[in-house]
């Protein structure tokens, strides 16, 4: 996979960690990879720049996951 068009900071993803991917999150919800960006959390107001947003297969409400090491292929 290229990842010349990646930002610098998506190029520490896993290859298989892209949109439309399918992936189990560690409370093992799965759900389509919708985007990977920037997010703050409204919380804590900390900036996590590639936070996955990930909706379940099938349609439903979004969720964000801000550490991608805590997601497995699905």
């Amino acid at each position: 996979m290229n990842t010349a068009h990646r930002s610098v900071s998506h190029r520490r993803l896993p290859d298989w960690l892209n949109e439309g991917a399918a992936a189990v999150d560690d409370q093992g919800r799965r759900g389509i990879v919708q985007f990977i960006g920037e997010w703050e959390d409204p919380a804590t107001r900390r900036v996590t720049d590639c936070a996955v947003f990930l909706r379940p297969e099938g349609g439903g409400t979004e969720w964000i996951v801000a550490d991608h090491r805590t997601l497995s292929q699905g």
